[in-house]
């Protein structure tokens, strides 16, 4: 066949044989890399169509022979980058029988390792935010082009115009606060439907809780771009805050392009039309004799029947998302992981993901999402020991969802304070039990306040445990000034004040009310106490009595009383110890009777000595 010489960006090409298809680029992930790092080559998946046949070019890089999926819309290629060399444009050019398209890389330079990467542990004080529901920075962002029509503040399930230059701009109340490090739910860019999708479990609209990513290399349009990110993770590290990004490996949203026209015909565990239903039994992982159909669904099932379940046995899935994790670490400097679902992926993944991040980064800290109230469950799956599946998963916290639920119980509805001493003596199921993120509240449980029952006093007293007790403290937005929340939605209502036309602005001391401002001061009490006495963060735990409403424990050279009775004073005898008078909690100093101590702890009251 003739075919005819044309001249194309500079390059002598044949022309393409009649009827052949042009090849296009429309993704490149990842679109960088480092040299000198610990993944290297890197492997490439490339979007586009036409791509059957294709061979690459890499110019000063060096590439692997590609593969193509069936379809011709994804191509996977690894680059080796080669030693010294130096940041900048290293375009790729992919080359079928029908023609050729770019292929754009970019060669990165490394963030400094100082100041960044640094991982958080029971030193730091951590804050949870929804960037759509903290405060609103740049009102620019809040109904973009892209995906117009999904602003409204009076639906709870719309995007309400939070965004990360909001909370860069508040940064300063953390720190005044107390915190040091801050939790954000998931910045990836999200389903941007506008219609309601109705499922079997339920309602979904537009995804402003970030968990439904339809790009794992995008950042959520109305929360600003990868740049203002970065802006935000070095204001915080400035101001002396730790930043952890929250991270989805389980699932994509239903809308992802990947759905429908995957990279590999096992990418996901099924498909929109044949797959299992997760029930959520997650229990069956950590029981040696759970059935293999109930682990199948706890580990293969899609989430809630709608979010598609991503099957970390394809080896090319699993290296997508593991290098994509170290992109978004090496991309903005963070500190800490919250990886979500923890246990319906398998161990096994989490076993190689954790250590492609230990190689890389070995300070980073990584937080799993068990959400169960049985020690054991949330033990097995918290690193440092090799499980009955031959397994040590590695990763080095675990939320103590287990003491949670007690806390809930006791301090806001009343029932006994001797259940969280009993759950608490459970910590030797864990490999290490200072490494749990502790906490009252979370974006997916009703706030302290909407508990039957809670009140400010059971607030203020359930803060006195968590903030002197063992493990990392989780303050989630606005519980520091005792928010009510039912629900989710109505969980994640607006921070006071972070919005445009807010009655009352509660990022200042005058915008609160009485009520608030007695919790946000004890709050930043504790806070600042906790900062100042190393035993209230890694001191030796000692239970020196319990009660059914009573609980004095030591930590360290610090002493904590708790009186959960709501009626009446409580006189407590413990060995004899001399304390001088609360610096918290108002309880005067204990009186010496013979061998024993005798502390008076007012009616629902903590005291710490």
């Amino acid at each position: 066949m003739m075919r005819a010489l044309s001249l194309v960006a500079g390059l002598v090409l044949l022309a393409a044989p009649a009827g052949a298809q042009a090849p296009t680029v429309t993704k490149v992930e990842p679109p960088n890399w480092w040299g000198g790092h610990s993944i290297n080559p890197v492997r490439l998946l490339v979007r586009g169509t036409a791509l059957r046949g294709a061979r690459l070019e890499c110019g000063r890089l060096a590439c692997g022979a590609p593969t193509v999926n069936a379809a011709g819309t994804y191509l996977f290629v690894d680059v080796t980058i080669p030693r010294g060399a130096a940041p900048g444009s290293y375009p790729l050019r992919l080359r079928t029988a029908g023609g050729s398209a770019p292929v754009p890389f970019t060669v990165a330079a490394p963030l400094a390792a100082a100041g960044r990467f640094a991982g958080f542990g029971p030193d730091d004080a951590m804050y949870l935010i929804m960037p759509d529901r903290f405060a609103n920075g740049d009102t620019a962002n809040d109904d973009p082009a892209a995906s117009r029509g999904l602003l409204d503040r009076a639906h709870p399930r719309r995007y309400h115009g939070g965004d990360l230059a909001g909370i860069r701009a508040r940064l300063p109340y953390l720190k005044s606060l107390g915190v040091t490090a801050l939790w954000m739910n998931p910045v990836y860019d999200n389903t941007n439907e506008r219609d309601t999708v109705e499922t079997d479990n339920g309602r979904w609209t537009a995804a402003y809780h970030g968990y439904h990513a339809i790009d794992y290399y995008g950042v959520e349009e109305r929360f600003g771009d990868l740049a203002e990110l970065r802006r935000l993770v070095d204001a915080a590290h400035a101001q002396g805050i730790k930043v952890i990004l929250d991270m989805v490996a389980n699932h994509t949203s239903a809308f992802h392009p990947w759905v429908d026209d995957s990279p590999t015909p096992t990418w996901y565990n099924g498909t929109r039309r044949s797959h299992l239903a997760n029930t959520f039994q997650g229990w069956s992982i950590a029981d040696p004799y759970a059935p293999p159909q109930l682990r199948r669904e706890t580990l293969d099932g899609w989430f809630v029947n709608f979010l598609p379940d991503l099957n970390q046995g394809d080896r090319e899935a699993a290296r997508y998302l593991t290098q994509n994790t170290l992109w978004w670490v090496g991309a903005t400097g963070v500190d800490g992981i919250r990886q979500d679902t923890w246990q319906y992926v398998p161990r096994t993944f989490w076993r190689d993901w954790m250590t492609a991040i230990n190689r890389q980064y070995p300070r980073l800290t990584v937080v799993g999402e068990v959400l169960e109230g049985d020690p054991a469950l949330v033990a097995f799956h918290q690193g440092g020991r090799v499980g009955f599946d031959g397994v040590d998963p590695k990763v080095q916290y675990q939320f103590d969802f287990p003491v949670y639920f007690q806390l809930r119980d006791a301090f806001a509805r009343g029932r006994s304070l001797k259940q969280v001493a009993l759950m608490v003596a459970r910590d030797h199921l864990y490999p290490d039990p200072n490494a749990l993120l502790t906490l009252l509240g979370s974006h997916d449980e009703r706030r302290f306040m909407s508990e039957p029952g809670a009140t400010l006093d059971g607030l203020r007293l359930a803060y006195t445990f968590l903030l002197t007790y063992r493990g990392t403290p989780l303050v989630y937005y606005g519980d520091e000034l005792g928010m009510p929340g039912a629900g989710d939605p109505d969980n994640r209502r607006d921070f006071p004040g972070g919005f445009p036309g807010d009655a009352r602005n509660a990022f200042e001391a005058s915008g609160r009310t009485p009520e608030q401002q007695g919790v946000w001061t004890h709050v930043q009490a504790l806070l600042r106490l906790r900062a100042e006495r190393a035993d209230l963060r890694r001191g030796r735990t000692e239970h020196l009595h319990v009660g059914e409403q009573t609980y004095v424990y030591r930590r360290g050279r610090s002493v904590v009383a708790l009186n959960n009775d709501a009626a009446k004073p409580a006189e407590i005898r413990i060995p004899a110890t001399e304390l001088p008078a609360a610096v918290v909690g108002g309880c005067a100093a204990p009186r010496r009777d013979g061998t024993e101590s005798v502390i008076t702890i007012p009616a629902r009251t903590g005291c710490v000595f």
